[in-house]
């Protein structure tokens, strides 16, 4: 029994210093999995994503989003689900996921800056690379997608793990070969809720002037791979 405390002691305060340590940050896994995902925007089965980081992120307005993440070979993959958003906009609800491959938080986005989207139902998805001169679009511009770049996003299924309502799920296979390897990325995600007309961001402090605005880089977060298997 007193072994038993002991251990528990010690996981809460190892705990206690990794929320301390990372802060404003994403911890990503590694998985052996994720390179079987079917990316159709939704749980597959009820495993398909069990093997990923899951972080929870809450809005005042009882907006919740979920994000999956975890990494395996040369790709990155990201699931947001919009599990709250419950009116579906087909082709208007969208997600975007960046990555400031520095991690420098320059004021403007640079060449080192990469955005990838998809909407709701959408036959399209993009990447966008910092660099503009455009200030309207947060300084990034539409580049051509890389081959192994997949992203979709559709309404959720029987197998989805947080809601029984249909909602928005959105899926990302993100190539390395565009970002290179590190162990601490500059990182933002957001989601668009075209009904309330809203965008739920991560980091949540992060107000966005409307959802076409990609925001500096110097208000991102971090997503860190705690044992450097992603450097």
């Amino acid at each position: 029994m007193r072994n038993k405390i002991i251990l528990l002691g010690i996981f809460i305060s190892f705990s206690l210093f990794l929320s301390n340590v990372y802060g404003e940050s994403i911890l990503i896994t590694s998985s052996g999995v994720t390179d079987k995902i079917i990316f159709d925007g939704r749980w597959t089965d009820e495993y398909e994503w069990k093997e990923s980081s899951y972080n929870k992120i809450d809005f005042d307005d009882n907006t919740n989003i979920i994000l999956r993440s975890a990494h395996q070979g040369n790709f990155i993959y990201v699931q947001i689900n919009a599990k709250t958003d419950f009116i579906l906009d087909k082709g208007s609800d969208n997600a975007i996921v960046c990555f400031d491959t520095k991690n420098d938080k320059t004021i403007l986005a640079q060449k080192d800056d990469y955005c990838f989207s998809t909407t709701l139902n959408g036959k399209n998805s993009f990447t966008y690379q910092g660099g503009s001169p455009f200030a309207l679009s947060g300084n990034f511009e539409k580049i051509p997608n890389h081959k192994g770049f997949v992203a979709i996003g559709s309404t959720s299924g029987k197998y989805d793990r947080y809601s029984i309502y249909q909602h928005p799920v959105y899926e990302f296979k993100i190539p390395l070969d565009v970002l290179g390897r590190s162990d601490n990325y500059g990182f933002y995600f957001s989601t668009f809720n075209a009904n309330s007309y809203n965008t739920y961001s991560w980091p949540p402090q992060i107000q966005t002037k409307n959802f076409m605005t990609i925001p500096s880089p110097s208000q991102w977060g971090d997503l860190i791979s705690p044992d450097k298997s992603l450097s």
